[in-house]
């Protein structure tokens, strides 16, 4: 029984998830302008949505010397998470946060990890929960 118990632990949280994230490079379009990081949700519950606000952010792994973070500063404002009153984006098109390809990044294919931090909703049982995913993103540095 106590071995069960473990194994439910290393397994990771239960519950249900509610999203499929992935992200992808999007190079500069020229040389010397930033690029980005394009991550999709898609999601595995159709009552279940991604909030505009706050809006997502991604945290790039501090170790990494591939890629600058190129995000606005987020705004200082208390929001209040209302499932009956949130809007939520789009999830038909990828969220992009801007990056910018490190002046030192060693060149070739690289590989970089990020975190994704999200708010999430649910109209019909009215509850708003914090989400995250932990991302590898494959950056190839010309």
């Amino acid at each position: 029984m106590m071995s069960l118990v473990l194994l439910a632990l290393l397994a990771g949280p239960a519950g249900p998830r509610h999203f499929e994230v992935t992200a992808t490079f999007v190079p500069p379009a020229r040389p010397g302008a930033d690029g980005a990081i394009a991550v999709r949700f898609v999601p595995l519950d159709p009552d279940v949505h991604v909030n505009e606000e706050p809006a997502p952010r991604l945290k790039l792994d501090l170790g990494q010397a591939v890629l600058v973070d190129k995000q606005p500063a987020p705004p200082k404002s208390a929001t209040v998470f209302d499932p009956l009153t949130a809007r939520y984006l789009d999830l038909e098109k990828p969220v992009k946060f801007p990056v910018a390809l490190a002046r030192d990044a060693p060149r070739g294919p690289q590989s970089v990890e990020a975190t994704v931090i999200y708010f999430y909703c649910s109209q019909r049982e009215a509850w708003c929960r914090r989400g995250s995913a932990d991302l590898e993103v494959a950056v190839d540095v010309p």
